[in-house]
């Protein structure tokens, strides 16, 4: 008798367990786009010199997408996130946009919303001081930062008001887009962009990240409505125009509404890819011979790769798709080791600083070196009291997956090592987000040199990078209860 009233209460444990874990959570889901486009010519950002743009190619695009999951009445998790067509996050932006739309949105925990960037070298410059900019008939950094501020503002509130119920799913795709940029020669040195033609040419540096991860979501009739995607390259195959461009993600926004409709709404992520290109170094012609022979712009090949791979997911998303998930949005402060300027780093900037000041007209093109090298100096000088870098780090678990994001061009390595180690089915590793971090190079890129490695380039270096992958991944497990390794 006793152990038939134990098995019975075991029984009744496990059914009520069941029924804990099994309790429904509708997810809300809303999505809305916006050109930011400015109507006005514009200077561009991404490269060491003044480019004036007069036309535009394609529009720059910000596209939010709001999440949240509700027991009955009960709020249980939010989050809005904003893809913009743009080189980077400067600092403030973000800020200025949860000052706007906090009494915009009053049910709506404000931390919880980030910005990010698709890394186009061919948007507005937001940022005063980098370039030497025509002050007539030419937008300045500042009217076009609050130009900016406000078109965000609109489609967040939008997107959060067109919050419905619906479903969710997620998938793997393949695309060959990006390219690790750095060749490696016979002396162990590096190069951004390197020669492969040559004898003395030994390897490309490092990894590539061919994964597509992608997250659909759906209306209650199991349509599409938005997705977010996460490629692992910047968009910069046509950086260095003098026209507005959103590279190609613009080319790859207009195939897959094609494929599923003008109105679905395309969250576009740039994952771990701070040594990555879509730029060719080695197989050139046989590349661009296939291009020609289909016809093809080189923005309409990468698009096209991407829109295949996005297909491939959706055959196998569509299947599974999950109208009762897990929301769980964690917003933390961490602080990272910054790289150490040394004594002769500093002084080599601060020569060239006094250098230029004695300049009797600078000459625009340094204006950029300009700015890091007092950056160097500041960063010298400070950095014995104040040796951290402080990042806004948020994780999301949205049922198998997860999301992390990080303000920083961050090498694949570090892209690769979190998702390895996330306890998540997925993991979709968003850079370039909240703030302006700059590069964050691998111990191996930085004995190599070179451009994206230089103490100038990094807030961050690879001590930092350890740390951020060791409080990426803790904080992405954290969220799952199942604490084995298998």
């Amino acid at each position: 008798m006793r152990r038939r009233i134990l098995l019975t209460a075991c029984l009744l444990t496990s059914v009520l367990s069941f029924a804990m874990e099994s309790v429904a959570s509708e997810l809300l889901v809303g999505a809305a786009s916006v050109s930011i486009t400015p109507s006005q010519p514009v200077a561009l950002s991404g490269q060491r010199y003044t480019r004036v743009a007069r036309e535009v190619e394609s529009p720059v695009t910000a596209t939010a997408l709001a999440i949240e999951t509700r027991d009955g009445d009960t709020v249980l998790d939010q989050a809005i996130m904003i893809s913009c067509d743009l080189v980077a996050i400067r600092d403030g932006i973000q800020e200025r946009l949860r000052e706007r739309v906090k009494s915009r949105l009053p049910d709506f925990d404000i931390d919880k919303l980030f910005l990010s960037a698709t890394h186009t070298h061919t948007a507005p410059v937001t940022r005063e001081g980098v370039y030497v900019i025509p002050k007539e008939g030419v937008i300045q950094p500042v009217e076009y930062v609050e130009f900016l501020i406000k078109r965000l503002e609109d489609a967040v509130v939008r997107a959060w008001q067109n919050r419905r119920p619906g479903g969710v799913s997620w998938a793997l795709g393949h695309a060959l887009v990006a390219h690790n940029r750095r060749a490696v020669y016979a002396d162990g040195s590096a190069r951004m962009y390197g020669k492969t033609d040559g004898p003395s040419f030994r390897a490309i540096e490092g990894y590539e990240d061919h994964y597509v991860d992608v997250l659909f979501f759906f209306n209650a009739d199991r349509e599409v409505t938005a997705m977010a995607i996460n490629v692992a390259c910047p968009s910069q195959e046509v950086e260095g125009r003098h026209a507005v461009n959103a590279d190609f993600w613009h080319e790859a926004r207009l195939m897959l509404h094609r494929r599923f409709g003008k109105d679905v709404q395309v969250l576009a992520w740039t994952g771990a890819g701070g040594d990555q290109s879509p730029h060719l170094m080695w197989y050139e012609r046989a590349e661009e011979r296939m291009r020609t022979l289909r016809k093809l712009t080189r923005l309409e090949e990468i698009a096209r790769r991407i829109d295949l791979a996005v297909d491939e997911a959706y055959q196998g998303a569509k299947q599974d798709i999950r109208f009762d998930v897990t929301l769980i949005h964690h917003v933390k402060s961490v602080q990272l080791p910054v790289r150490m300027v040394t004594e002769k780093e500093s002084a080599e900037a601060k020569a060239f600083c006094d250098a230029v000041a004695n300049e009797e007209k600078l000459d625009p093109r340094k204006c950029l070196e300009r700015m890091w090298s007092q950056q160097t100096v500041d960063r010298y000088e400070r950095q014995s009291t104040n040796p951290y870098y402080t990042m806004e780090l948020h994780t999301i678990r949205l049922g198998d997956v997860a999301i992390c994001a990080n303000p920083f061009e961050l090498y694949t390595e570090y892209g690769v090592r979190i998702k390895a180690r996330s306890k998540a089915v997925q993991t979709f590793v968003v850079q370039l987000a909240c703030a302006s971090g700059a590069y964050l190079p691998t111990e191996e890129a930085v004995r190599g040199g070179h451009y994206s490695t230089a103490v100038y380039s990094n807030l961050v270096g690879p001590e930092g990078g350890n740390v951020l992958v060791d409080q990426t991944v803790e904080a992405i497990n954290a969220m799952w209860e199942d604490n084995s390794d298998e």
